[in-house]
């Protein structure tokens, strides 16, 4: 039989093509199993309960502590807990440590996970993660990094590491903003064998020129003699030859806009029918965010109630954003398709509930229906905050 070495030189030159494919697939995968804390093995109940984030632990005897609505604990809950409120970068859930505190009166903590593979020597690899300030915080600082290490931390000491910080930030900012995140961000050539990432500050304090931070004037409780950060979305992924780490775009330049949340209390009479009570609720939600408000939620259970009394009723979820929005979405793709976003999340609840999905109908509403309820006499920020919606429409069948 005469072969055709035409086709098998073909064949020969797809296999690599594909295999070297899927080796850049996986190349890209987040070696942090668990970055955002979103994973739990249990229930926290009480500050210092970050093992509970499956994943994560603390190497030292003063525990780092987790953060979510779930543990319905006010001191530990997103977006407001005992140290000030700040919405997730990513998920529902995140981390909280203490980077400095003066004279060490507050002793650090720190995060540490295990890879998902080991580095390998001489690659290069991107090592990322966001901060954010609480607002009852006295300190600011620079220095808050993450250490590579081929051995996990390990002692009950109440006490600081003090080892050599492989990833922060290019600039040596100091971290002072109270809203919205900042990306920490760097290239790591492995020298081989490291297994663990440690996130937290690893400076003596002798060698830190923290700077003291203003409450706002908005903002309950006493400050607490620490500089004190959220963190969250945590990455490690190894980069091709020839590929930089990219920490431009994951800066939150959401920070140019408002953290405003616009909230407003809803009057409602026996004279009104289910479907003008049903239209009377409104979500609102941060700039970029589909995080739900607890009066969010109160609103939900309202419509929830009154579908599950009117088994012949649909109802529409009508998604909206901020031209802002839309204009960020279309540079960083973290803000972009908020009112869809905003929809699979409003949804989720109704079906979660036991609503059957024929019931539901979505709509994306993008800027075309701006708030009636914006005034001449409203600043820009209220003004983004009021079309940072989901609106509802009930109908019977």
């Amino acid at each position: 039989m005469k072969l055709n070495t035409k086709s098998i030189a073909q064949i020969l030159t797809i296999i690599p093509m594909s295999l070297f494919s899927i080796a850049t697939f996986a190349q890209s995968e987040n070696l942090v199993q668990n970055g955002s804390f979103e994973s739990l093995s249990g229930k926290a109940r009480k500050l210092g309960a970050i093992e509970v984030a499956t994943g994560w632990s603390s190497p030292t005897g003063v525990r780092a502590d987790l953060f979510t609505p779930i543990a319905k604990v006010d001191d530990i809950g997103t977006p407001a807990n005992i140290y000030g409120s700040e919405e997730p970068k990513d998920g529902q859930n995140y981390a909280g440590i203490v980077a400095y505190s003066y004279n060490d009166k507050m002793p650090r903590t720190y995060l540490m996970t295990k890879l998902n593979a080991p580095m390998k020597k001489g690659m290069t690899y991107c090592v990322s993660f966001n901060v954010a300030l609480s607002e009852l915080s006295k300190y600011a600082v620079a220095e808050i990094g993450a250490h590579a290490s081929k051995k996990a931390f390990g002692t009950d000491e109440k006490s600081s590491i003090i080892d050599k910080t492989h990833i922060k930030h290019q600039r040596g900012k100091v971290f002072n903003a109270m809203y919205g995140w900042d990306l920490i961000c760097g290239s790591y050539v492995a020298e081989g064998g490291e297994k663990f990432i440690t996130i937290g500050n690893f400076t003596n304090n002798k060698d830190i020129d923290a700077e003291k931070s203003k409450k706002p004037a908005d903002v309950r409780g006493n400050q607490i003699i620490a500089a004190y950060y959220y963190i969250d979305d945590v990455s490690v992924t190894l980069l091709n030859d020839g590929e930089d780490c990219d920490c431009g775009t994951g800066e939150a330049s959401i920070k140019e806009y408002s953290n405003t949340v616009y909230a407003k209390t809803v009057q409602l009479t026996d004279k009104m029918t289910i479907e003008q009570k049903v239209a009377a609720q409104t979500i609102y939600f941060g700039f970029g965010k589909s995080l739900i408000q607890p009066a969010g939620n109160t609103s939900m259970e309202l419509i929830l109630n009154i579908m599950k009394e009117n088994p012949n009723t649909m109802l529409e979820i009508q998604g909206h954003a901020d031209e802002n929005e839309i204009s960020e979405g279309a540079k960083n793709s973290v803000f972009a398709d908020m009112d869809e976003k905003r929809i699979k999340k409003v949804k989720e609840f109704f079906i979660e509930k036991g609503i059957p999905e024929n019931r539901i109908k979505t709509t994306t509403m993008a800027d075309s229906s701006p708030n009636s309820e914006i005034s001449d006499m409203d600043t820009d920020d209220l003004k983004m905050a009021k079309n940072q919606r989901v609106t509802f429409v009930l109908t019977k069948y």
